[in-house]
């Protein structure tokens, strides 16, 4: 089997000569290069791809750690990532989870065992205590805050935006307001939404949100649930716009009225919420994730913030 010990050989040249044409290092004369290329031409030579990481170091594949494929706010980060990816001539490879802590970490080995340059989190099952160890072999970063210095990050004040959310309901003149979130107590999302509803509206009453809702159906069967209580919303914010149009499938097949009888605000600013005419905050997460692609080929450690904005419609 040909390899650069005998391509160096036949094209008269150093091994380390052979090994920049291969890794396109600028710095080989013309005439060298071509003495190279037209051997490994003549012997139909492809080079082990392994072994051409090894030597530089570097694998220009990242990997995105996400829990669901098929979720729209995943997707959009993925989208971002993507985006950037084919600019930079980077591979990428994804990397689901369900919220697995040990696949988590068995991915995250990966950067152990040099299959990767960086990993991008944007959503973890593990303690970040857990995480931290293996930022020893390679980049790592979130696509939440943290605020740990070893680990970068590109991020949303999803605190502030839940807050704002609920003002806006509020100020409307809504009291009795709901709201729908994808996991339960255990995720810091549906902690801070929870702490937001109290913080403009005082007291959660039990009913007052519904986990578990990743979809259109998940939305339908939340409304019918929210509906079937003594003290009906008279507001639903909902974790996501297709989960938001659910809730509006609901309330046309109930005869109430968008927004007379019922608000629904989502998140996302997704085609099926533009198509409804339905609210949402905006928390651009495809820019997210292209911000989270540049920390990672970069191996920066920065925190980028990325701003959020509440877009009005006729849902409110």
């Amino acid at each position: 089997m040909t390899n650069i010990n005998d391509i160096a050989k036949i094209a008269g040249v150093s091994v380390s000569t052979v090994s920049r044409v291969l890794n396109n290092y600028k710095y080989v004369s013309e005439e060298k290069r071509n003495a190279v290329q037209k051997v490994i031409n003549d012997l139909n030579y492809t080079p082990n791809k392994n072994a051409i990481d090894l030597i530089r170091g570097e694998t220009n594949i990242i990997g995105v750690i996400l829990p669901y494929n098929n979720n729209q706010a995943f997707d959009q980060m993925l989208q971002g990532i993507l985006h950037r990816s084919v600019k930079m001539d980077f591979s990428v490879i994804v990397l689901p989870t369900k919220y697995d802590k040990k696949k988590e970490l068995e991915y995250l080995a990966m950067l152990k065992n040099k299959l990767l340059d960086s990993i991008i989190i944007t959503s973890k099952a593990n303690a970040w205590d857990e995480i931290l160890p293996f930022t020893t072999y390679g980049s790592i970063i979130s696509c939440e805050y943290t605020d740990f210095k070893k680990i970068g990050c590109s991020y949303i004040d999803r605190y502030a935006s839940y807050i704002d959310a609920f003002q806006t309901l509020k100020e409307l003149g809504h009291s009795s307001v709901a709201f729908t979130t994808a996991r339960g107590e255990e995720s810091l999302s549906t902690q801070q939404t929870c702490q937001a509803y109290k913080e403009v509206f005082g007291e959660l009453r039990p009913g007052t949100y519904i986990s578990q809702c990743y979809c259109l159906e998940d939305g339908f069967q939340a409304a019918k649930r929210f509906f079937a209580l003594n003290n009906k919303p008279s507001a639903i914010y909902a974790n996501g716009d297709e989960v938001a149009g659910g809730i509006y499938q609901y309330a046309q097949s109930s005869g109430l009225k968008v927004p007379e009888d019922l608000a629904i605000i989502g998140q996302e600013n997704q085609p099926v919420g533009v198509a409804l005419g339905l609210a949402t905050v905006d928390h651009h997460l495809m820019h997210v994730g292209e911000q989270a692609f540049e920390l990672a080929i970069r191996k920066s450690r920065d925190k980028i913030k990325i701003p959020y904005n509440i877009i009005r419609r006729s849902s409110i």
